[in-house]
Parts: C-alpha cells; structure tokens; sequence
C-alpha cells in the first residue's frame, strides 16, 4: 500500500515537472527563435538625386519587429536618416507587427554630401530574445551614386514648324542616360526613344498638336536622370493656326433599325430606352470606351523607324469626310449630339482591298465598337496608322507588314452608314491629319532632313 503511494507521489511529481517544464521549454524555444528578419531593398534606385523617398519593406513573421535603422555614408561621414523602434505586443508575445513598409525622405545636399558614390546601410532587429534581448539582426549595405544635378538637353533639329492638328519630330541629345524624355505639349507628353543613332543618349521623338490646342499651346523637352532630377529645355517652334469645317449629320429612323441591332448586346437591357437613347450610349459612351482601348494599344511602340517614303492612300478613293470635322448629330429638326471626327473617310468601290499605308508591325486586329474591323499598325517610336470599318481582315496582330501589304477590305461595320475605310494617323493617343503624311513634300521637310541631318555626323 506505502509502495503504491510512493508511486502514484511519484507520478504526480513527474507529470507536475512535465505541465511546468514542456510549456516552459516550448516558450523559451518560441521566444529564443534564431531566424532574422527580412529586409527588401531591391527596388531602391541605384542613384540619390536631390530629393527623394525610399521605399523599404521589412518583416519578421516569427517574433514580430523591433528596430529599424537606416544610414547614409559618404568619405568618412555617418548621417543616420531613419531610427525608429516598432511597437511590443509585450514582452512575452514579442512585436506588435510582423511587416511594415517604411518611406524615408532624403535630400542629400541638405545633409551636407556631395555628388559621388556613398553607402546606404541598413540594420534590422527582431523581437527576439536571442543576443541578449536585442533580437536578431539584418545587416545591409548598398552601394550608391548621389547626383543631384540636372541632365541637360541639347537641341539638334531647328525649325519645328507644326500645324493645328500636326505632327512634329524633335532630335535632341541629354548629357545622361535618362530614363524617361521628351516633349511637353500643353497637358499632352510625347516620349523621346533611343535607338536610331548609335548614341544611345540621342533621342528622337514624335509630338503632336491636337486638333483642338491653339497657338498659344506651350511646348518645351524634358528629361529625368535616374536620380530623378527633372531637366528642361526650350526650342524653336511655330504653330499654324487651322481651321476645321463644321458637319451635318443627319440620323434617320432607317439607320437606326439598321445600325442598333449590330450593338445589342453591349448595351442595357433596358425596354424603356429609346432607339436615340441606345443610339447616344453607343455615340458617346462606347466612343470613349474604344479612345480608351486604342491608348492603351499605342501605350507601347518599337524603337525603330519601321516605314520609309510616303504613305499610301486608299486607291481611287474620294474623301468622304476630313479630319476634324465638327459634327452636329440630328434626329428630325432636333440636335442630339456633337463629336469630332479624327480621321478621314475614303470611299471606293464596295469591299475595296486595303493596302497598309507603310511597314510596320500590327499591334491590333478585331472588331472595335463603332470602328468595326479595326487594324492598327506600329511604325516605331510611336507613329501609329489606323484602318476601321473593315468587312474582312487578312492580318494578326504580330505580323510584319509591308508598304503595299493587303490588310483587308473596306466594308460598314461599326457604326458606318456606308461601305468606306476610316483611315487615321495617331502620335501616340493623339490623332493627327493624315494629308501630312500623304504629302512627299512634308515628309521631307519635317521627317526625313532632320534624321538626314543629324545621321552623318551622329553615326
């Protein structure tokens, strides 16, 4: 009996020791963990311009942070720019937060550096009981370029004479690798693009005048080193004012049993809509639906001058419509609605074949809301051509085409009344008039001089 009392002492004794020392073991493990902390500073720039912020993420998702210190080093000099402790969840459940992401402002000058290579450290610690209660650490340095200096910009073309609704072309040099130039036109930026010299500094870039900014529009050239310093530069430009005609169209009852079918199922369900109604959604809001695909289309454009000579026209056509015709829709004697028409109609015999203005690569080929059969060819650095109402087309986005390359057929779909091709010319998202471009003359003088000009003594 004794024996057994001893036994079942023992066992309690045991298992007491075990309720106390697994959970004790189990906490000194979690809270003496030896994993350090994350520290992402791969997006950091490779240089420091005058002012700007770094962008840090940090984590630990075992014992939460506690420290983050960041410093700038330079010949000897120590300036610490961030020294911020993380909030405890209390001193047994380590840090309050397991990631944060951390901006911190830096103008270099103001700290007294100069220009030249510098050192950003960093020092990260967790909560942790390891090192004597100072957690874990994350030690980091990276190498650093500070430049606060603007890039300048030096002008090679002179005249840039342009028309309201025109196109341009800019040739200029920045003293550094920028990332990022070009042509500030009032609200509208053009980019610049390397590649076509064997400077890779000498851009050239494409800009527009909108049909709709006057002649007091501001234009100037901008650049950004990768320090993000912002530099500028005038040039010499003339703007000729245009004026645009005003159009008539009228919107029968015929056209609109014969057009609304075709736009059914993109529009609302809604019984209690009128066919002017339905007709407005399509003019106006699929209208700006379709802008906004064809932005995002010409978003990107390959760094070669693809074309050469002068564009094509559809042949044997007549004009049908003009580039920025003012157009007042009306239904009966009432006014509807007004857009502009950013293009011009050509009109031939029915289901004429359509040859591609120049060479250059489709960026797009599929139906495209009240433009139908839509082809967009990319002839580099951002001079884009457009074909639309198409019955048929013969190209895939992808294709390199060629001067003279069928692309389809003239046809009426979209919102065309008739058979004819919609033909455009975009710099970038800017429609412009197509005449320059079928105009050997202009291209001459505003396109091929310059680039003949500054080639000989570039290359």
């Amino acid at each position: 009996m004794r024996k057994d009392k001893k036994h079942i002492k023992l066992w309690l004794l045991i298992f007491g020791c075990l309720i106390i020392v697994v959970p004790t073991t189990w906490f000194l493990i979690t809270r003496l963990e030896g994993e350090a902390p994350k520290l992402d500073i791969d997006l950091l720039p490779l240089a420091l311009g005058r002012s700007q912020e770094l962008a840090i993420s940090v984590s630990d998702a075992d014992s939460g942070l506690r420290k983050l210190w960041v410093a700038l080093l330079k010949d000897g000099k120590e300036v610490v720019l961030h020294d911020a402790a993380f909030p405890s969840a209390g001193m047994f459940k380590g840090g309050a937060e397991g990631e944060a992401a951390v901006r911190i402002p830096v103008a270099p000058r103001d700290l007294g550096f100069a220009d030249g290579e510098a050192t950003l450290r960093f020092v990260v610690r967790d909560h942790s009981w390891r090192d004597w209660w100072k957690g874990n650490k994350t030690y980091a340095d990276k190498a650093i370029v500070i430049d606060t200096r603007s890039p300048k910009i030096e002008v090679f073309t002179s005249a840039h004479n342009i028309n309201q609704g025109g196109a341009g072309l800019i040739i200029y040099r920045t003293s550094e690798a920028c990332p990022q130039s070009g042509v500030q036109v009032g609200d509208k930026f053009y980019p610049g693009h390397p590649g076509h010299f064997n400077d890779p500094n000498i851009h050239l870039a494409f800009f527009a005048l909108a049909y709709d900014q006057g002649r007091d529009t501001a234009m100037h050239l901008t650049a950004v080193d990768r320090a993000g310093n912002p530099g500028k530069s005038g040039f010499n430009y003339y703007i000729r004012r245009k004026k645009f005609r005003k159009d008539r169209i009228n919107i029968s009852d015929r056209f609109l049993q014969k057009k609304l079918p075709d736009f059914e199922s993109d529009l609302p369900q809604d019984s209690k809509l009128s066919a002017v109604e339905r007709f407005l959604l399509i003019n106006r809001g699929m209208r700006k639906a379709n802008y906004e695909k064809i932005v995002e289309v010409c978003r990107s454009t390959d760094n070669k001058l693809h074309w050469q000579g002068v564009f094509l026209r559809l042949p044997n056509a007549a004009n049908r419509a003009r580039y920025a015709d003012h157009r007042t829709y009306f239904y009966g004697k009432k006014e509807i609605d007004r857009q502009v028409h950013l293009g011009i109609d050509l009109a031939s015999l029915v289901n004429s074949p359509v040859p591609a203005a120049n060479s250059g690569i489709v960026v797009f080929a599929e139906s495209l809301g009240i433009y139908g059969g839509t082809v967009i060819i990319d002839h580099g650095f951002g001079l884009f051509s457009m074909y639309s109402h198409l019955s048929f087309t013969a190209v895939d986005a992808g294709d390199r085409i060629t001067r003279g390359d069928i692309l389809g057929r003239t046809g009426s779909t979209g919102m065309a009344g008739g058979d004819h091709l919609h033909f455009s010319m975009l710099i970038n998202d800017t429609f412009v008039n197509p005449v320059e471009w079928w105009d050997k003359k202009w291209i001459q003088h505003n396109v091929r001089s310059k680039l003949d000009q500054v080639q000989p003594s570039q290359n």
